[in-house]
């Protein structure tokens, strides 16, 4: 599944996932799961976090494959978020050929303007970091978390400008990711300006399900 910050991507991938009873997984997940079980690649990937560099696609796709092997006779599984580049596409494609590669690979397509109202206006408690959304999912008081009566802040990366950059980094990352896979035949763009339960519908008709 592919799409920019605030796509809808982490909502919908669960949706998707338990409609269809098959597992899904994003890289962070990934990451987490390793750092915790203090696993070699996860010892390997904490080296490149901790000093800000970008993780290798080789220990990405070694990550990614060792999950897909743990996961065998599910009848599928969608990955969320992943493959972000090209190169990591084609690694991934590679180390997935024996098993026939990835179908389909879902798109959420949404206006780069409608994904800084989304992500713009996310706040944060600075006493329990409950999340929640000046439009989407307001607080009962507002300024206040509903859960603490904490105040509610705007991170540095959630502010207009630094979500503007954000997007457009992950646009130029996956232009060519996009247009790799429509190349392939497997991309089915789906608009993802719609309800929740719209585009779930539209992603699993996509799917032919």
């Amino acid at each position: 599944m592919l799409g920019p910050p605030g796509a809808g991507k982490g909502t919908q991938a669960v949706e998707i996932s338990q409609s269809l009873g098959i597992p899904k997984v994003s890289s962070g997940e990934l990451f987490r799961d390793h750092q915790k079980r203090d696993t070699e690649l996860g010892r390997l990937a904490q080296t490149y976090m901790a000093r800000g560099a970008l993780v290798p696609d080789d220990v990405t796709i070694k990550m990614v494959m060792d999950w897909v092997s743990g996961i065998q006779g599910t009848g599928g599984f969608l990955l969320d978020g992943f493959p972000r580049t090209l190169p990591q596409a084609e690694a991934l494609e590679k180390a997935l050929a024996a098993t026939g590669g990835i179908d389909t690979a879902l798109y959420l397509k949404v206006p780069k303007k409608e994904l800084v109202r989304r992500l713009s206006g996310r706040v944060l408690c600075r006493v329990c970091q409950a999340p929640f959304h000046t439009e989407y999912a307001p607080p009962k008081q507002s300024g206040r978390c509903d859960n603490c009566g904490g105040e509610l802040y705007t991170r540095d990366d959630d502010k207009p400008e630094a979500v503007r950059k954000r997007i457009q980094v992950y646009l130029d990352e996956t232009s060519p990711l996009v247009e790799y896979y429509r190349k392939a035949g497997t991309l089915k763009e789906i608009d993802g300006q719609n309800s929740i339960e719209q585009v779930r519908a539209e992603l699993l008709s996509a799917l032919k399900c």
